[in-house]
């Protein structure tokens, strides 16, 4: 082993100095892969304690495995594919392709940026290259998906100084860039399976049509209780079992990694305000005849909630904050999926909006603790 990484540091020096000094970026991220550097970092991301950001995002793309399995399946069981393997492998030489594109134009992206700035490529785009995939339909066109990473990556996040120092979830950058500049692939009111010509109504979308009761349309449709907390039912791959999704958060919660503060404000909140419109719609139709525990199971809500709401950049990081931030993210997707018919899913935009006023309410935060202990003792 040492005889490596001599070999690899003798490279590294070389290539640093040499006239392929451009692919140094991406060597050192292919040599940080492989080993611990020998060096901590001069500024943001900052890990303060023994997981470093190799560790942290390693455990993150574990605790994905699940809805990655379940949501191949669940691609090849829509299309009508025979047999768990064969379904299997059908959803994930669909999911195959969109994961390829995505790494290839994040890191090209990383790569010249780092070599512009004069630093090795960060893990954060790990990541993000597994979120992104996992959060589109099995249909989107490829380039429609360089298009977005390279936005998400240039404008959501390089422009700000890079992994640690964005404002807004890369990810759910790149996916609320394809919604709204390509609508008719990425719709919320389709069926998104490999099935060419193939369209119909998502878990949500028969929900706010229904004329009467939603749980009666939605029965209707097939999409009972349990085919939904399994995620046997048509949506973005990764994002419709919501069993994978909290085997996945146990996973975060166990190793420290997902904030266990933001998860459960988040379910506390989108509950809360659900019961709430639930209550005072008592002639209401549609969404808004939704009983509060469907809202945690259908569409993008798990999903977002274990995976992109509790992303440590752009999450509140204060404790304090983290409840506020959480309950905002839960009173806002289910605000948005009850009264705009247009977009039945909702957690996408609610968690970009918290993500906005997170730097604020650990602000506000931070001034009334600085204020509590001044006044201490008085």
């Amino acid at each position: 082993m040492k005889p490596l990484i001599r070999f690899l540091n003798n490279m590294d020096t070389k290539i640093k100095k040499g006239p392929f000094k451009i692919i140094h970026p991406m060597f050192g991220a292919i040599n940080t892969m492989l080993f611990t550097p020998g060096h901590a970092t001069s500024k943001g991301p900052h890990i303060r304690d023994s997981i470093d950001m190799k560790r942290f995002m390693g455990i993150v793309i574990f605790a994905l495995v699940p809805s990655i399995l379940v949501g191949s399946y669940n691609v090849g069981y829509q299309a009508g594919v025979e047999g768990i393997f064969a379904a299997f492998m059908f959803g994930f030489l669909k999911l195959l392709p969109i994961l390829v594109v995505t790494y290839a134009v994040g890191l090209g992206w990383e790569m010249i940026f780092g070599y512009l700035r004069g630093h090795d490529i960060h893990e954060g785009f790990l990541v993000t290259g597994i979120l992104l995939p996992l959060t589109l339909p099995p249909t989107i066109p490829l380039w429609q998906v360089a298009v977005a990473v390279s936005f998400a990556t240039v404008i959501g996040k390089e422009v700000f100084g890079g992994t640690g120092m964005n404002l807004l979830n890369p990810a759910l950058t790149a996916r609320a860039f394809l919604f709204f500049t390509y609508p008719g692939d990425i719709s919320g009111d389709r069926v998104w399976v490999a099935l060419d010509g193939f369209t119909g109504a998502t878990p949500l979308a028969a929900a706010a049509a229904a004329q009467g009761s939603a749980v009666e349309a939605l029965n209707a449709a097939g999409f009972t209780l349990d085919r939904l907390f399994f995620g046997f039912v048509s949506g973005s791959i990764g994002e419709t079992s919501a069993i994978a999704i909290l085997i996945g958060a146990a996973i975060l919660l166990i190793t420290g990694v997902g904030s266990w503060r933001i998860m459960l404000a988040t379910t506390l909140g989108a509950y809360g305000m659900a019961l709430l419109i639930q209550f005072l719609g008592a002639d209401a139709t549609g969404m808004r005849t939704l009983p509060a525990h469907y809202h945690l199971v259908m569409g993008g809500f798990m999903f977002g909630m274990v995976f992109m709401a509790t992303d440590p950049v752009t999450a509140a990081g204060t404790n304090a904050g983290k409840w506020v931030y959480g309950l905002l993210i839960g009173f806002m997707v289910i605000l948005i999926r009850t009264f705009n018919p247009a977009y039945p899913e909702g957690m996408m935009l609610a968690i970009l909006f918290a993500n906005v006023f997170s730097p604020l309410i650990d602000h506000f935060v931070v001034k009334a603790n600085i204020k509590r202990r001044l006044n201490y003792g008085k």
